[in-house]
């Protein structure tokens, strides 16, 4: 679910939902409900997230499908979601240390 994935997103960058509402200019209350499932996620939200996080909007709906994802699927898709996954992680993991790299100097 796309929710939990901005959720999960958010607090990998250590931001709290105040921090995350402020940089969106938009309320700590409405940040909550959309990651608690309650309201929708609209593109222009996911456009934030992309730009405030370097990530694709593709990669978004990707990572957010492959949570919940609890059906089986054949091997090709499951090589190709693995696939996919795992550059998302490197990706997390590379920005990371770009990050702490960054508090360093």
């Amino acid at each position: 679910m796309i929710n939990k994935a901005l959720k999960l997103i958010r607090q990998f960058h250590k931001l709290t939902q105040a921090d995350l509402a402020t940089r969106f200019e938009m309320s700590k209350s409405y940040l909550s409900e959309i990651e608690s499932g309650k309201k929708t996620v609209s593109l222009d939200l996911l456009n934030k997230y992309s730009t405030q996080f370097d990530i694709p909007v593709s990669s978004l709906i990707f990572f957010s499908e492959t949570l919940n994802s609890k059906k089986q699927v054949s091997g090709t898709i499951k090589k190709t979601m693995s696939t996919k996954l795992l550059e998302l992680m490197e990706w997390f993991i590379k920005r990371s240390n770009d990050n702490e790299a960054q508090i360093k100097n």
